[in-house]
């Protein structure tokens, strides 16, 4: 048995010390309202992953969308490359 890091010897180091300390009376409310306080934690942390599961599928389901502002910019991106190319080769050819 392993919670937290914690092992069966230390469990039971703090069970006794929690007997001794708030006395058997007193330990099944304290066990229940911890009981209680662990289950809303679960709680929470559960909708918070599946918050964070949705955001991500949502995410992955959506592509954005292309624009033509973007595709311009691309082909004037190309035509200067080729141009480039071009005079680079001439002016090697003029250079033989």
């Amino acid at each position: 048995m392993n919670i937290f890091g914690v092992g069966l010897p230390e469990v039971t180091v703090i069970l006794i010390l929690a007997l001794l300390i708030f006395g058997p009376k007193k330990l099944p409310e304290l066990g229940k309202q911890l009981g209680k306080t662990l289950k809303s934690l679960k709680k929470a942390s559960n909708e918070f992953q599946n918050e964070i599961d949705q955001v991500m599928n949502e995410d992955d389901k959506e592509e954005p969308p292309k624009s033509t502002e973007s595709n311009q910019t691309n082909e004037i991106s190309q035509e200067k490359i080729e141009s480039e190319n071009k005079n680079f080769s001439n002016k090697e050819n003029n250079n033989n």
